[in-house]
């Protein structure tokens, strides 16, 4: 079982996704005030809680180039893409991405063609 924070760019769908599949996953928007979190505060509670964030802000992918993990980051890089699909590509690749941050990789960027880990 893996743990994420899945940010407030991204639908709470998502979170609950990942909880049905055996995770520990909270959206932002579950906190109160949560949709006003800033990228820092989310690291914060991704590194008191030993979480995952999921994002598609590539700020956390300039945080995790100059300080590194943790806290380890799921980017989706997608562009415009409607729920049902992010979710479908999403529940397609779920073994891989667990896989990589079971073996402690640090970054997954995940893309419609690519799934690369850092």
């Amino acid at each position: 079982m893996l743990k994420f924070i899945v940010d407030t760019l991204l639908p709470p769908r998502l979170a609950r996704f990942l909880s049905a599949k055996g995770h520990d996953a909270i959206h932002t928007s579950f906190f109160p005030d949560g949709h006003l979190f800033n990228d820092q505060y989310i690291v914060q509670i991704a590194l008191q809680e030993a979480r995952i964030i999921i994002t598609k802000d590539s700020d956390f992918l300039d945080h995790f180039l100059t300080k590194g993990a943790p806290p380890q980051v799921l980017l989706l890089k997608f562009g415009n893409i409607i729920n049902a699909e992010l979710m479908a590509y999403i529940e397609r690749e779920l073994s891989r991405i667990t896989g990589y941050f079971n073996q402690a990789v640090g970054l997954v960027v995940f893309s419609r063609t690519n799934l690369i880990h850092y």
